[in-house]
């Protein structure tokens, strides 16, 4: 097929973000309503488009849309331009006022409890009218959003090395421990065996994340099935507030409840689960004064949460 003529003025932006919002939604009518446009307009802006690239982008059925292999490849080259051009918008504005940038930061359990905090709280120290936004989210659907630019960057658990979509740098490793509270029924116990752990409720992360493939790992290790009496959370708030609650048990990165007297540590060791914690940047974007300024000052964070290994001397 002939190369789509991309630059003679019938390709708009609109399409571009429309395309995004297709393949997130997974249906027209999601996607024109958060787009604040009708359905009727949604699917004409979509035709236009695949008489553009002279290929279907996505496929209609009953519940919804889904993407071709070019509506797939498409998606992400609109995402990287939309990024870029929020980037330029955004890199402007703090030339303009460099004491006034923004840097968006996505996040999920590990590294949210201690190394994010002690970071802004430290950049704002510096430059208290930098604007710091933080929004949670699975690391899936965060990698969504960092791929279209609308974080500028992810901090939380490597689950994968780098790649050409994103640039992965480590910071800490951290282990995963089980906690509860101090005043649970098994507190002081040095003999504790793990089939009694399933005696009582338990905290477990969504399916969707590696900790719960790793902790389904570990209780299969075992010959043990997964808790029967669990709830499925990652959000620390709620995660928190049934510990000091209840009998629920919780396995937990280790910096997560370690400035928390009131939640403590069992004596179960879960073998082969841990993680390291980085920040995960697009790799085809350059970050953004304020960006770059908080990954630097994470660095300097998470040096001072690592103690230092002893040389020989």
């Amino acid at each position: 097929m002939k190369t789509p003529r991309l630059l003679d003025g019938r390709l708009k932006l609109r399409h571009l973000v429309l395309v995004d919002a297709l393949s997130r939604q997974g249906s027209v009518v999601a996607a024109a309503a958060e787009l604040h446009i009708t359905q009727p307009v949604a699917t004409r802006s979509l035709h236009e488009l695949e008489d553009i690239l002279g290929v279907p982008l996505f496929v209609r059925g009953p519940r919804g849309v889904t993407a071709t292999v070019f509506g797939e490849a498409f998606t992400g080259h609109a995402r990287a331009v939309l990024a870029q051009l929020t980037q330029a918008g955004r890199h402007v504005a703090e030339l303009a006022d460099a004491s006034r940038g923004t840097v968006v930061v996505g996040t999920h359990l590990a590294g949210s409890n201690v190394l994010l905090p002690r970071s802004i709280a430290a950049i704002k120290a510096e430059n208290p009218f930098l604007n710091v936004v933080v929004r949670e989210g699975t690391p899936t659907a965060l990698l969504v959003e960092l791929e279209a630019g609308r974080i500028d960057l992810i901090v939380g658990r490597l689950t994968a090395p780098s790649d050409e979509n994103a640039v992965r740098r480590k910071l800490y490793d951290e282990s995963i421990d089980i906690v509860a509270r101090s005043s649970h029924p098994l507190m002081g116990r040095s003999d504790l065996a793990l089939p009694e752990l399933s005696d009582y409720p338990w905290i477990l992360p969504g399916v969707e994340t590696a900790l719960r493939r790793e902790l389904e790992e570990f209780f299969a290790r075992h010959a043990m099935p997964l808790p029967p009496n669990r709830v499925e959370t990652t959000s620390f708030l709620t995660i928190r507030q049934l510990l000091l609650d209840t009998d629920v048990l919780a396995a937990l990165p280790s910096l997560i409840v370690q400035d928390d007297p009131r939640i403590t540590r069992l004596p179960v060791p879960l073998d082969f689960v841990g993680h390291s914690v980085g920040v995960t940047l697009a790799a085809t974007r350059t970050l953004n004064p304020s960006a770059d300024s908080l990954v630097e000052k994470m660095q300097q964070v998470a040096a001072e949460m690592t103690p230092p290994t002893d040389t020989p001397g």
